[in-house]
């Protein structure tokens, strides 16, 4: 019954429930885990811990693209000019927008193509243009980086 009332689980070492102790805690979901070696208990509850850590968000910066020439256009919005500095930006990622090295924006890619066509991806050295989804300040010399958010999942030591 305190089991039930902490939401915990009872952990057995070379034991066997009684028929009544297992009944009552299968009616109260209480989970009952018996091991034979100990190695097997602690190995499991190092891991179920390690499993209540939040995992760190690491932010790696896959491009950095300069607006050179800015286009308003009815029904679009604006769309920016851009020239890829360095990397490689792709239309999954995330964008910020910074203006003298200030972040204005922080979102995703409404668009991204290369002369007329809809692309994936845009390498370094070549031109692109770009709409921000639901943003349209942009300004010309307004630096766009592109990064991906990865999760790494953490170890107890």
């Amino acid at each position: 019954m305190l089991a039930a009332a902490s939401n915990a689980v009872i952990i057995g070492f070379n034991i066997s429930p009684s028929g009544a102790a297992r009944k009552a805690a299968e009616n109260e979901g209480v989970d009952i885990r018996i091991y034979n070696i100990i190695y097997d208990c602690i190995n499991e509850i190092h891991l179920a811990l390690e499993g209540l850590l939040q995992p760190d968000i690491k932010e790696e910066i896959t491009a950095t693209v300069e607006v050179r020439q800015v286009f308003k256009i009815s029904r679009v919005g604006v769309i920016a000019g851009c020239y890829v500095q360095s990397g490689k930006i792709t239309r999954n990622d995330k964008v910020r927008l910074l203006r003298d090295g200030l972040p204005i924006f922080k979102g995703s890619l409404h668009s991204l193509k290369r002369i007329k066509d809809d692309v994936r991806e845009v390498d370094a050295g070549y031109e692109c243009g770009v709409a921000l989804a639901g943003f349209n300040d942009i300004e010309v010399g307004d630096i766009i980086e592109s990064f991906k958010l990865t999760e790494i999942k953490r170890k107890l030591t």
